[in-house]
């Protein structure tokens, strides 16, 4: 087949890692059709595709898609990424996360099927492990949800393995590790750590670290967790479950220690793990998928992007303290 004529959708297309997906189709020849209801998606994300012939944009929220929808009609592959994200809006809101998270999957997965796809490729979370016993982690271990967003994730998971069992749909399912690079979301919540840090920054505050700063993350560069979607969307492999992560996982502190700047020191927060380490020797057995970019280059790289959180919230411990008070008083056990 023609690599013109060759259609992807990608869901959350928008967004964070959905948009490093448009990027590596776009150059591989494909016609991309975005869907994104722009929640957390940002169209300055596509900016560099402005009036690109082979990109469509189609703002739109997933859970008013229908199997007849033409924006998945001759798609070979879909890339699901639409979602939200964060620990404690999901404490708080845990209705909008199961139905944004698990009846919007359903429905791009009704609208694949129909559309006789290829290959479904979907965005699932390592948080599903909760505090992982075993590590390095593999596909294996034991699922332990520790709170509403992990349980979203890991349904919508379910329902794709459900559609390859039932519908004989081609299904992968990635599970993501820590994922960080260029366009990580720059507001809301607070979050990940690498944002957290660069609007710290920008505005020469100190770094917040959590606990002792010697927890450790298995960071994967966004085009690493990009050309893994890739290769799966192109493999014979189907109803499989992998973990993607680099397989290396850095301490808070070696990323202070990269970043440069001063340091304050936050409570350790109940139900996060000491460590994440995803055990990728499936993915790279059965895909031949490695990572590419080093930690050192994907910070480097990081820092010379940071102008893109000069809007970001600037966190503070007090700031912080406020933010996470429903993660410790949901998760700590202590409630009455």
């Amino acid at each position: 087949m023609n690599n013109q004529a060759r259609i992807a959708v990608v869901t959350g297309g928008a967004g964070f890692i959905g948009s490093h997906m448009v990027d590596l189709l776009l150059e591989r020849g494909f016609t991309v059709r975005v869907v994104d209801n722009l929640v957390g998606g940002r169209l300055a994300n596509l900016k560099q595709h402005q009036g690109h012939t082979r990109l469509e944009i189609h703002v739109e929220d997933l859970r008013r898609v229908t199997p007849d929808s033409t924006i998945f009609a001759g798609a070979e592959h879909v890339y699901h990424f639409a979602g939200i994200g964060d620990i404690v809006p999901s404490i708080e809101r845990p209705t909008d996360y199961m139905s944004t998270n698990i009846q919007g999957t359903i429905h791009a997965l009704e609208a694949a099927r129909a559309a006789g796809v290829h290959k479904f490729v979907y965005a699932a979370s390592s948080s599903c492990y909760g505090l992982a016993k075993e590590l390095p982690t593999t596909e294996h271990a034991s699922i332990n949800l520790e709170y509403p967003y992990a349980l979203s994730k890991y349904q919508g998971e379910q329902a794709v393995l459900h559609w390859g069992r039932v519908y004989q749909l081609p299904v992968t399912s990635i599970r993501i590790f820590n994922a960080y690079g260029p366009r990580s979301k720059t507001s809301g919540a607070y979050g990940a750590v690498f944002g957290v840090f660069l609007a710290q920054k920008l505005n020469q505050k100190p770094f917040t670290v959590v606990g002792d700063g010697t927890q450790r993350r298995d960071f994967v560069y966004v085009t690493d967790l990009a050309q893994a979607f890739w290769v799966a969307a192109n493999s014979d492999q189907g109803q499989n479950i992998y973990n993607v992560g680099a397989g290396d996982p850095q301490s808070v502190n070696r990323l202070v220690e990269l970043l440069g700047g001063d340091v304050v020191y936050v409570p350790k927060r109940p139900g996060e793990p000491d460590c994440t380490w995803a055990d990728i020797s499936k993915i790279k057995k059965e895909l031949g998928w490695t990572p590419s970019v080093s930690f050192e280059e994907g910070v480097g790289e990081m820092l010379r992007c940071i102008d893109y959180w000069r809007e970001a919230p600037v966190w503070d411990p007090d700031s912080i303290k406020r933010a996470t008070q429903t993660w410790f008083t949901t998760l700590s056990g202590e409630q009455s």
